[in-house]
């Protein structure tokens, strides 16, 4: 039966209705606390059972750019502008970097709304009942008022402004952080390119060194069935060739990790079959390439993260000015007009004309040491964010000196590998001769061929080393390649 207030007056409520209610109530108060219970794991030990409005719904897969499906991709293979460029267009990341400027660029433009006049209309409708002479003389009126107002701040003493040139600061900072973040994404994906191309190389590499084990261990066989090698001979030959195997098996498992990194690099399925071109044969280790202080020197000026926190360094300078201008006069100008419509047959005319002009100057006077206090903090927060921007530069400096000697020490490398295994090749092949011919160990052969199998993969790591100490290196100095279709970078403020 529904309550009414009318049922208590009348006598229609009755205890036993009163106590339904109260239970009524009752359950409903211990239902929202078992509810708030369920909100929280039961002990300790115990997982929160999530009800299914909690967990939120599954995103829809990215749509993948055009020409990146499976049968697309089969059988041919993406340069590395190509993998940049899939990953620049279909990144999280950069997407939401992006985001982030838009929000940044809508945050200048309110904050440049300070600047004009504030209008606002109004309407109001009143009904009013008036009595007198103890209600025997009643007047009803009716009132329609539309109105409107104006406001404008004329002077402020730099409190806009520096709100402002805060806004346009951190508009800045976003910009250089979408493009830093730019610059990181194509340095993963390069790191992924290169890390799966010099994988591939050494399975090739790896493989070559199994058909050359199984052809050691064949020719000892031959030998020891043909009674001029013994046992001991086959046993270490057929010995290397299951370390070669075990080396193929553990390169080719690697491939498929790069493989899959890369993939992810690029932001796409990792099912997808993703393959890249050869190894170079040649990196031109030799390339000039400018001196540690110039790179020093161009890093300090292009350096997009570097320039994004010099940004906020600066954004928080601004941030004095407004916060200053806090306890400043300020000067500002209103206006009104309204027009109230009478709808009652005593009155003179239908409707009035009111109106207002004004000129009002705010002097702060006493606010509590509020604003020195917050101007102290501003302060103190811009020295700090001048204080981050030093220790930045102090890191991009560090960064670009370690990956110059880096660069240098990887060219050394390929020089140095492209001459061991000249050297290996050489040795090995001398080696298989002498023992073809019978005047030679299985051992001294077995060793060749382990020296040339090391120098082998060095050359393939030295390449693919170097390839990666170049993309560090244009990466810590801010002039890394974006790839097709990216934009331009952008200089410091």
């Amino acid at each position: 039966m529904p309550y009414h207030p009318a049922m208590v007056k009348h006598g229609i409520v009755t205890r036993p209705v009163v106590r339904a209610l109260a239970a009524a109530g009752l359950a409903a108060l211990l239902s929202g606390h078992a509810h708030a219970e369920s909100d929280t794991p039961r002990a300790p030990e115990t997982r929160w059972d999530p009800p299914k409005e909690a967990l939120p719904p599954a995103r829809p897969p990215a749509r993948l750019p055009d020409g990146l499906t499976a049968d697309a991709l089969t059988g041919r293979t993406i340069s590395l502008a190509e993998a940049i460029d899939v990953a620049l267009r279909n990144s999280p990341l950069t997407r939401q970097s992006w985001l982030l400027t838009q929000a940044a660029a809508a945050d200048l433009g309110s904050r440049r709304s300070a600047y004009y006049p504030s209008i606002e209309a109004d309407f109001s409708a009143q009904r009013q009942k008036l009595s007198s002479l103890g209600g025997s003389v009643t007047v009803l009126t009716t009132t329609y008022t539309p109105s409107a107002s104006l406001n404008w701040l004329l002077l402020d003493f730099g409190g806009r402004s520096g709100d402002v040139a805060e806004a346009r600061r951190r508009l800045w900072a976003a910009d250089f952080t979408h493009d830093a973040t730019m610059n990181d994404l194509v340095l993963g994906v390069a790191q992924a390119y290169y890390s799966y191309q010099g994988a591939r190389a050494l399975l090739v590499a790896q493989e070559a060194n199994v058909k050359q084990a199984d052809t050691n261990y064949k020719a000892a066989v031959a030998r020891h069935d043909a009674g001029v090698a013994t046992i001991a001979d086959v046993l270490q030959a057929r010995t290397q060739l299951s370390q070669q195997r075990l080396s193929y098996d553990t390169v080719r498992g690697q491939i498929e990790t790069y493989r899959g990194q890369l993939a992810t690099a690029l932001g796409v399925p990792v099912n997808l079959p993703v393959d890249t071109a050869a190894l170079p044969e040649s990196v031109n280790e030799d390339a000039t390439v400018a001196s540690v202080d110039r790179l020093i020197a161009e890093a300090e000026s292009i350096r997009p993260d570097l320039a994004a926190v010099r940004s906020r360094a600066a954004a928080a300078r601004a941030h004095v000015r407004s916060v200053r201008a806090a306890g400043l006069p300020t000067l500002g100008a209103s206006a009104s007009m309204s027009r109230p419509y009478y709808d009652n047959a005593g009155a003179a005319l239908p409707y009035a004309d009111n109106y207002s002009l004004g000129l009002f100057l705010r002097v702060p006077l006493f606010t509590g040491f509020k604003t020195a206090y917050d101007t102290k903090s501003a302060e103190a927060l811009a020295d700090a964010a001048d204080a981050g921007a030093e220790s930045t530069s102090q890191l991009v400096i560090f960064q670009v000196w370690s990956s110059y000697y880096g660069l240098t020490t990887a060219a050394e490398q390929v020089r140095a590998s492209r001459d061991l295994l000249e050297s290996a090749r050489e040795s090995a092949e001398v080696a298989r001769g002498r023992y073809r011919e019978g005047v030679g160990s299985i051992l001294d052969l077995l060793i060749a061929e382990s020296a040339y199998a090391n120098a082998l993969a060095q050359d393939v790591r030295s390449r693919a080393g170097f390839l990666l100490a170049m993309a560090q290196l244009a990466h810590d100095t801010g002039t890394v390649d974006l790839g097709p279709g990216a934009p331009e970078k952008k200089g410091t403020p």
